[in-house]
């Protein structure tokens, strides 16, 4: 007896397309302050030995914090007043030297509906001004230019178009400058919605006003901590914008990092070919 295809492996068979929503890894990317930035060497090279029969092979050595190029945060990575998401105490959970709790082994893989909340293109601007908070009447207007909005469950992507200046490291951090990104308003109106997870292409989600650094950072609280709303940095959201593609299947797999505050990710955009 023929058993009937699986209704998601007939989507695929008619036909799926993968868009990069991610930046590519390389020593020296734009990285803040606040972590180790990425380094890959290789430490044996094709040549350095061969095997009898004529092969040779090479291999890198890769050192890296959790939060640098394209991540997503777990929720042991910020707390407020010692506790965790769900009232966990801090410091009792870090004891040895990993998350106990909360460790970024527990993050989800994610193959969810996504909607991508073009607030550049809301704004008629390829990028967003630096500094500029992103308001919920901002999502409210990405939302209905898209024609729709992410419910629960879902992944919201926000676009400021930040992701332009990556290959400028100076420009991208925008430590004088300052750096686009969500203000509180907007991370409440995402928490309202019952999101699962969030995005954005700046290096702090937030928004970042000119001289300020990350000095505070009540966005992740209100994410992290209050509404247990895992959140992406480094995201490049350009080649999804430019197809006009507002919805979509969104992946992801976190590395299972014992203990950890957060892992770097590939995540894509799953469309019909």
């Amino acid at each position: 007896m023929t058993r009937p295809q699986d209704p998601l492996l007939s989507a695929v068979a008619g036909g799926v397309r993968l868009i990069e929503l991610g930046q590519p890894f390389f020593t020296g990317m734009p990285c803040s302050p606040n972590h180790p930035g990425f380094r890959m060497t290789l430490i044996r090279r094709h040549g350095d030995m061969r095997r009898p029969d004529g092969g040779s092979a090479a291999n890198e050595i890769i050192v890296t914090g959790g939060h640098v190029g394209t991540h997503i945060d777990a929720l042991s990575h910020v707390s407020h007043d010692g506790k965790l998401h769900g009232d966990v105490d801090a410091a009792e959970a870090q004891q040895g030297g990993v998350f106990r709790t909360h460790g970024a082994e527990n993050l989800p893989g994610l193959l969810r509906r996504a909607v991508l909340l073009d607030v550049a293109a809301v704004h008629g601007v390829p990028t967003l001004e630096p500094g500029y908070g992103v308001t919920a009447e901002d999502l409210d207007a990405a939302a209905k230019r898209a024609g729709t909005e992410p419910g629960a469950g879902d992944v919201a992507l926000i676009r400021t178009g930040w992701a332009r200046n990556f290959g400028d490291t100076v420009s991208y951090m925008g430590k004088e400058t300052g750096v686009p990104g969500a203000t509180t308003s907007a991370a409440e109106w995402l928490a309202a919605r019952g999101v699962v997870a969030t995005g954005a292409d700046t290096t702090a989600y937030e928004q970042i006003p000119a001289g300020a650094g990350h000095a505070v950072l009540p966005v992740h609280r209100i994410l992290l901590v209050e509404s247990g709303i895992f959140i992406m940095e480094h995201l490049n959201l350009e080649a999804v914008a430019e197809e006009g593609v507002h919805e979509f299947v969104f992946v992801l797999a976190p590395l299972r990092i014992v203990g950890g505050t957060g892992s770097p990710v590939r995540p894509l955009a799953a469309v019909s070919a």
